[in-house]
C-alpha cells in the first residue's frame, strides 16, 4: 500500500507525460496532496475548480436517474489532458486523483491503467 505522497510520486515518474498530480477531497474542494505543476499549473486551483467539474456531473447524473458510477472525467485541450479518477476503495469516499499530461508525450489509454493502478494501491 501507498500513502499520498508516494502515490503522487508514482503517478509523475510512471505515467509518460506527466506535469503535475494531486490528491483531491472534492466534498470541501482541497487538495491533500500535490506534486509538480509550476507557475502556469497551480494545481491547488485546478482541485477546487475541477471539484465544481465532478459536483456538476454527479448532479446531473443524479437528474438523468443514472444509477452506473463515475470511473474518470477527461478534459482535453489543445496541449495538455486533464485527467479526473474517482476513488471507490475503502475509506476514499469522496476523493479524486487528478493528472495534467502533455498531450504531445502522454499515451491516455496507459495514463488511465497506470492511474487505476495507482488507486488500488493507495491507503488514505
Amino acid at each position: 500500500m501507498m500513502g499520498v505522497e508516494t502515490s503522487l510520486k508514482e503517478a509523475m515518474t510512471s505515467i509518460e507525460g506527466a506535469l503535475g498530480a494531486a490528491l483531491v477531497d472534492y466534498t470541501s474542494g482541497m487538495a491533500l496532496g500535490t506534486l509538480g505543476g509550476g507557475k502556469d499549473l497551480d494545481l491547488t486551483v485546478a482541485a477546487a475548480g475541477n471539484t465544481d467539474v465532478i459536483r456538476a456531473k454527479v448532479r446531473t447524473m443524479e437528474m438523468l436517474d443514472i444509477k452506473d458510477g463515475i470511473e474518470d472525467i477527461l478534459i482535453t485541450l489543445g496541449s495538455q489532458y486533464h485527467l479526473i479518477r474517482l476513488l471507490n476503495g475503502r475509506g476514499s469516499n469522496g476523493l479524486f486523483l487528478y493528472i495534467v499530461l502533455d498531450k504531445g508525450r502522454a499515451n491516455l489509454a496507459m495514463a488511465r491503467h497506470q492511474l487505476k493502478r495507482i488507486e488500488a494501491e493507495l491507503e488514505v
